[in-house]
């Protein structure tokens, strides 16, 4: 490619992908007319702090604004424009049609290279009642503070529908601030791109600070009840509310691609190459409107987090101004914070895994964040996935409390730089006593893993629960007292501390499954018996713990009768 370092250049969007982009061509080139269209009036502001904003955590719009028109003239001399809508594409001509939102005139400006940045816009069901004013979303500063307005006057309940990242924060945010909140989704768990058993914990956070929840439910229309509304959901139920949120996803602001004619996927993403070129060799596309590769799977999709649109901006910039190719790819690291839990996500999930045909295997594991002598340690769940044949690392989910996101940090790291779960395990981490431990959590996901791929250990999983015959002898291996506590139905008991001691009673011609509430005091039972001469043998993976979050937990745990008090009431 020939660099030419007067070129002008149209970006369309300014946010992140748009900015990010137009800061970066500018420090490579003092020379190159840059021009940012944007029809909102704001552009590079914080869009993941609006949740916060709408709570009064965030006090000051100013906070979220992170730069305006007039301080990017100074600092980069860019010419940005907001209230500024396009309205047509010329391709031929190479030239942009643009209206004054202010005035409403309209004007032509050319370019010699065009870029995308246009984002995503709030997906809206064609249902009754949607036009309601007090119907919102939440995608833009203006957004925000509608809902602001809305929580300082009379509101007292509100209703948002879809549990995605900003609809579990928007829960919280308006909880918060003081308003009822029922959470509408139509999945059967909250944050649907984690696995069901990894985003049980989010949903009990969630019911456990008051909100409703209300899964595997659509909501099909809307009536206006006097100050309320009503909420009528696909499972009959009604919701009433003084105002509804609607978060049920995002979709690629591709009007304007599609309307010239540029190649389009099925989602309505923009198809680019590995250098964000589209089907036009003058127009580029990034950021939530552009399909990229996903790291694992090869597949082009959008990915709608700013962290990404920043990193394409700034790789296109290299490209049309240093003739510098990166050849981007991208994992989906995601985090939310949901009252005290975090969740947080990177690389492949068992349901999207399964879904593409990537062969994995994994396991659970829930370690404290540091050191258990320490004051205060909280324990957090790990499900690292990874490839059978060669160890290397595909995903990983946690939920927990502090340090998750360092935890997920490192993990993926190791995914970018294609690590396996050996070379995890020998990972050198920072440890003190306050942080973590001398095998941090990553470390113990990495030696588990390799355990499993060396055959030292056979793991079972919650859903092979269905597979049991009378056949199988399965052993509780925790304490007595944790076994009267609550224990599956076809389980013995004999504590691992007796193991060595009671071997005789555990057959080697059967099938013989272990657990224990977290995994490890059942890999030492399973060493024992494989060492003894049980060929059949597995250990559930993570445990107790692991089977709480799973579905079939409440069908195999038996708890103790709750005793019947015999006092007369006064």
């Amino acid at each position: 490619m020939k660099i030419d370092r007067e070129q002008k250049i149209v970006v369309i969007g300014g946010v992140a992908g748009g900015m990010s982009f137009a800061a970066r061509a500018r420090r490579l080139s003092a020379h190159a007319e840059i021009v940012v269209l944007e029809r909102d009036k704001y552009v590079s502001y914080a869009n993941c702090g609006l949740p916060y904003f709408v709570s009064g955590e965030i006090a000051d719009r100013s906070s979220l604004l992170l730069q305006t028109p007039h301080s990017l003239r100074e600092s980069l001399n860019l010419d940005v424009r907001i209230a500024s809508e396009v309205m047509e594409i010329d391709r031929k001509g190479r030239r942009v049609k643009i209206r004054r939102l202010d005035n409403e005139e309209s004007y032509w400006e050319g370019y010699d290279n065009l870029v995308l940045a246009t984002g995503a816009v709030p997906h809206l069901p064609e249902i009754e009642g949607i036009d309601d004013p007090a119907v919102r979303t939440l995608r833009s500063v203006p957004d925000a503070e509608a809902l602001r307005d809305i929580v300082a006057g009379q509101a007292k309940s509100a209703i948002v529908v879809g549990a995605g990242f900003i609809g579990v924060e928007l829960a919280e945010a308006l909880t918060a601030a003081g308003i009822r909140v029922d959470l509408v989704e139509m999945a059967d768990q909250v944050l649907a791109g984690f696995d069901p058993e990894m985003a049980r914990g989010v949903a009990t956070e969630l019911v456990a600070n008051g909100v409703s929840l209300h899964l595997g439910c659509s909501l099909e229309r809307i009536v206006r009840d006097g100050e309320q509304l009503q909420a009528h959901l696909s499972d009959k139920s009604v919701l009433r509310a003084h105002f509804i949120n609607l978060n049920i996803g995002v979709i690629p602001e591709s009007t304007l691609a599609k309307a010239i004619g540029l190649e389009i996927n099925a989602r309505g993403a923009v198809v680019v190459d590995s250098d964000f070129g589209t089907s036009d060799p003058h127009i580029f596309a990034i950021g939530d409107l552009a399909a990229v590769q996903n790291r694992d799977t090869g597949l082009l999709g959008s990915i709608p987090f700013a962290g990404p649109a920043n990193r394409q901006g700034r790789a296109l910039a290299d490209l049309l101004f240093k003739n510098t190719t990166k050849k981007l790819s991208f994992s989906g690291t995601a985090i939310v914070k949901v009252f005290g839990t975090t969740a947080a996500m990177t690389g492949l999930s068992e349901k999207s895994a399964s879904r593409v045909g990537v062969p994995f295997q994994k396991v659970y594991l829930h370690p404290g964040n540091h050191a258990g002598y320490y004051p205060g340690a909280e324990k957090m769940h790990i499900k690292l996935l990874f490839a059978p044949d060669t160890g290397r690392i595909l995903g990983a989910q946690i939920v927990g409390g502090e340090g998750v996101d360092k935890r997920i940090d490192v993990l993926a790291t190791a995914i970018q730089f294609g690590s396996t779960v050996e070379e995890l395990a020998d990972l050198e981490l920072a440890y003190a006593p306050q942080f973590g431990s001398a095998k941090d959590p990553v470390n113990m996901a990495g030696m588990i893993a390799s355990n499993l791929r060396e055959g030292l250990v056979e793991y079972f999983y919650p859903e092979d629960f269905f597979g049991f015959d009378e056949e199988t002898f399965v052993v509780d291996v925790r304490s007595r007292q944790e076994f009267a506590e609550q224990h599956l139905d076809q389980a013995i008991n004999i504590p691992h501390t007796e193991l060595i001691g009671r071997l005789a009673e555990i057959p080697i011609d059967r099938p013989v499954r272990l657990y224990c509430a977290s995994g490890f005091r059942s890999y030492l039972a399973y060493r024992a018996l494989r060492e003894r001469g049980v060929t059949d043998l597995a250990t559930l993976s993570g445990g107790i713990f692991t089977l709480r979050n799973h579905h079939v937990a409440t069908k195999l745990l038996i708890e103790p009768e709750p005793e019947i008090s015999t006092k007369r009431a006064s």
